[in-house]
């Protein structure tokens, strides 16, 4: 009988919140072949349950992430022809070779490294414990960041701010994240996960539709640039009016209500 999968990420449901944490703190959870299937896993369950409207991202243990487990992944990167690959049927935790569309919110504590900070990059909001240090360090190891941090970090934060940290692998802390838009709330220490459930309930709250579009238009800019995602403007907002969601926000504003959306 072949040994029973270690659960190194685990999924916890909250109502319409997926919560999906790292769960091998005993490795500083740092990631293996097989945690990063285990995540895509995770990552595919929230994108494919209608009833789960947003995710977010924790960790156990007292860092977020050391970064990738390269003796383990290194070879199967070369085996791979470069970069991080996950099953075909399965949702890319990177956003890079296939697309989440639902809302995810990260919350970091202690020490995010290299794979920590491209997860961030790839998820919509992230909130940092005031103790939380952020390092991509691929360039002291002969090598430079292949999940994305190349790509998303001088979008974010402006060419100088990435470059800064990129070219050096130097270490910063939460409130240099704060400043350059790594990271959208610092939190009281302990509290982080705390506050990452109150923004994703929040925005479960609100038209799975409507978000999700919002999601969508916000990254055609990044995908096909500014023009194409201006044509795209009209044809999304008279699919949503169409929608039954659409129909109870007009009618929550008329009764002076929350909506009661069922993301139809």
């Amino acid at each position: 009988m072949a040994p029973a999968t270690e659960q190194k990420i685990t999924v916890e449901r909250r109502g319409h919140v997926l919560l999906i944490g790292l769960n091998r703190s005993a490795k500083r959870n740092a990631f293996d072949v097989e945690m990063l299937e285990q995540l895509a896993a995770a990552y595919t369950e929230l994108e494919n349950n209608d009833e789960i409207r947003c995710g977010i991202l924790w960790a156990e243990g007292e860092m977020f992430t050391a970064g990738l487990d390269l003796a383990n992944v290194a070879p199967k990167v070369m085996e791979s022809n470069g970069g991080l690959k996950f099953a075909a049927d399965s949702v890319d935790p990177l956003n890079l070779y296939s697309q989440r569309t639902k809302p995810l919110v990260v919350a970091v504590q202690g020490k995010c490294l290299t794979i920590g900070i491209e997860l961030i990059l790839a998820a919509d909001i992230c909130i940092a414990s005031e103790n939380a240090t952020f390092a991509q360090i691929e360039i002291k190891r002969g090598i430079f960041p292949f999940g994305g941090a190349t790509l998303r970090f001088p979008e974010r934060s402006g060419w100088g701010n990435a470059m800064r940290w990129l070219l050096t692998g130097d270490e910063f802390d939460a409130n240099e994240a704060y400043r350059i838009g790594l990271v959208q709330e610092i939190a009281e220490h302990g509290k982080h996960v705390e506050k990452a459930v109150e923004i994703a309930e929040r925005i479960a709250k609100q038209a799975p539709l409507g978000v999700r579009a919002t999601i969508k238009s916000s990254k055609m800019v990044q995908t096909h640039g500014f023009e194409k995602a201006k044509e795209h403007l009209t044809p999304q907002i008279l699919e949503l009016f169409n929608s039954e969601d659409a129909k109870e926000g007009v009618q929550s504003f008329i009764e002076r209500r929350e909506g009661n959306f069922k993301g139809k």
